[in-house]
């Protein structure tokens, strides 16, 4: 800017004489006394009063939320932090063991349970409100808990809102919408009879839907089994609203994941319970196809807390919370070595992959797809295994791989979340990018590259950045995808700031979207009409 326009007189330097810096300066700089703080008991100077007001310290903690770990250390620390604080509810309790169970107590899971479900709790965990406080917050940032949530079943779709309302559409053949009737519906539609009850999970499966309330139970409409038999044989009866699960209401339910043969629920307390599929106990219990008793999940996990379920076509990964970290089990059918454990032999009761420990992976998040799956690490990394048809395992290649493999096309990305279909794999990084790899049927890849010379869609063998996902220019969060064999895939984009866009098939309305004649996908995602925020 010129000074002489803005009016501001020019500044003339040619008047400061040359001084020697020794001239300029002609007085000392005032000294200034050190001042001590004031010191408790047997405090020295300059030590922080700690134990003057640890009222203060603990609100301080618990206020700042720190993670487990970071209470631990700073037991490790001090002995202020570690010495019982005297404080209610139990005055043996430490400033650092204080702040962990006030955090617990802000959980939604945690605040319902009694003084003796807490004890349980802690004990399960390892004794520690520190264990607890991780086993919560784990279970939080995997599973979406009282959060916006998109689910694209077989065929049908399920969205939740922040608030617990429930949305459906697409496929109704089965009453799975729980509208009252069979009807499509291709413009999602608030499901009515749940009006006064919040609703915080959800999970769809092949003509069946389950929806978890904030109280714990469990409402499940569509077929009225849980599990099929190996040649298709389905319930009798058809729900077409939301029916309360008389037998697990016994059970506080905070997950639901569903299999082909087979239903998985998850307690609060971190328990596995299964339906179904009990031939030969593939499951560890011996059961028929229309069993509706729950059946715990025993062997290696009996005492173990878990946080995560995910159901593929015909077996169950379970992410557990161990004291000395986060691990990952797996049992039911081993074809393809989905099961992780370089075999593919049947496992009848939950086998620890040992694999992570090589790969030195703490597992944050699992997926279980039809025949593959992943999980995501707590630093960023991801692992695929199992089937890897059409390059599902982002490998470069179509080879199966019977342990997790570090995917290596995804080494410059942290990722955050992970999800996997019939031979197809998104994944989501810190930063909202979404890749996706494996079969590109449907356009559910997002890729919209058109078909080859076949009339086929471009299958993708390593990690690809979903262009048209990055053009929305919203912060993704969560990809939910089909996972099934029976369906043409589709797939949800959930933002944070609660929009949903949907590609891939939606021939039977599951996009939420309407489509032009004769249309039957969509390459590129388009925004559904629901608010979920």
């Amino acid at each position: 800017m010129d000074a002489t326009r803005s009016g501001t007189p020019t500044v003339q330097y040619h008047n400061i004489p040359d001084q020697p810096i020794a001239a300029i300066v002609t007085s000392p700089l005032p000294a200034f006394q050190r001042q001590q703080r004031h010191c408790f008991g047997d405090s020295s100077p300059g030590e922080f009063p700690l134990a003057a007001n640890p009222s203060i310290v603990l609100h301080v903690l618990t206020a700042c939320n720190l993670e487990p770990q970071d209470l631990a250390k700073l037991e490790a620390t001090c002995s202020f932090f570690r010495q019982p604080a005297h404080f209610p509810p139990d005055s043996e309790l430490s400033i650092s063991e204080l702040a962990a169970l006030d955090m617990c107590q802000k959980r939604a899971i945690f605040r319902p349970m009694n003084l003796e479900e807490r004890e349980i709790l802690k004990k399960r965990c390892g004794g520690s409100w520190k264990l607890v406080l991780r086993f919560l917050l784990a279970g939080e940032a995997c599973c979406r808990r009282e959060k916006a949530q998109a689910i694209a079943g077989p065929g049908h779709s399920i969205a939740v809102t922040v608030k617990g309302a429930v949305y459906s559409f697409g496929s109704n053949s089965s009453g799975q919408l729980g509208h009252g009737n069979t009807d499509e519906e291709w413009r999602p539609r608030q499901i009515r009879s749940l009006q006064g009850i919040r609703i915080i999970q959800a999970a769809a499966g092949a003509g069946r839907t389950m929806l978890i309330s904030d109280a714990g139970q469990v409402y499940a409409f569509g077929k009225d089994s849980f599990g099929e038999a190996e040649y298709g044989v389905q319930g009798t009866k058809l729900v077409t609203t939301p029916r309360l699960v008389e037998s697990l209401k016994d059970i506080f339910v905070v997950q639901a994941a569903i299999g082909n043969f087979f239903t998985a629920v998850l307690s609060r307390e971190g328990r596995v319970y299964t339906f179904s599929w009990g031939n030969d106990t593939k499951l560890g219990h011996q059961t028929d196809v229309n069993d509706l008793e729950p059946h715990p999940l025993l062997g290696a996990l009996e005492n173990i807390p878990v946080v995560q379920i995910a159901a593929g076509y015909c077996y169950l990964l379970i992410l557990a919370c161990l004291p000395n970290g986060m691990s990952v089990y797996s049992v039911g059918c081993g074809l393809g070595g989905k099961l992780g454990h370089g075999t593919r032999t049947d496992e009848k009761q939950p086998r620890l992959i040992e694999q992570f420990r090589t790969l030195n992976l703490q597992p944050m998040v699992v997926a279980a797809g039809a025949w593959h799956a992943a999980v995501v690490g707590q630093d960023g990394r991801v692992c695929t295994w199992g089937w890897g048809r059409y390059g599902c395992l982002g490998h470069g290649n179509e080879e199966c791989e019977s342990v997790p493999k570090v995917v290596e096309g995804l080494s410059n990305v942290k990722a955050v979340h992970v999800a996997t279909g019939d031979y197809t794999t998104f994944v989501v990084s810190d930063d909202g990018d979404v890749y996706s790899f494996g079969c590109g049927e449907s356009s559910s890849l997002g890729h919209n590259t058109g078909l080859d010379g076949q009339g086929r869609h471009t299958n993708y063998l390593s990690p690809e950045l979903v262009i048209s996902l990055k053009q929305i220019k919203e912060r993704v969060v969560q990809v939910s995808l089909t996972n099934s064999i029976y369906w043409n895939a589709h797939t949800f984009a959930l933002t944070e700031t609660g929009t949903m866009y949907a590609f891939g098939a939606g021939d039977k309305g599951q996009l939420g979207v309407e489509l032009v004649a004769n249309q039957t996908e969509r390459g590129n995602p388009e925004r559904v009409d629901i608010d979920l925020s």
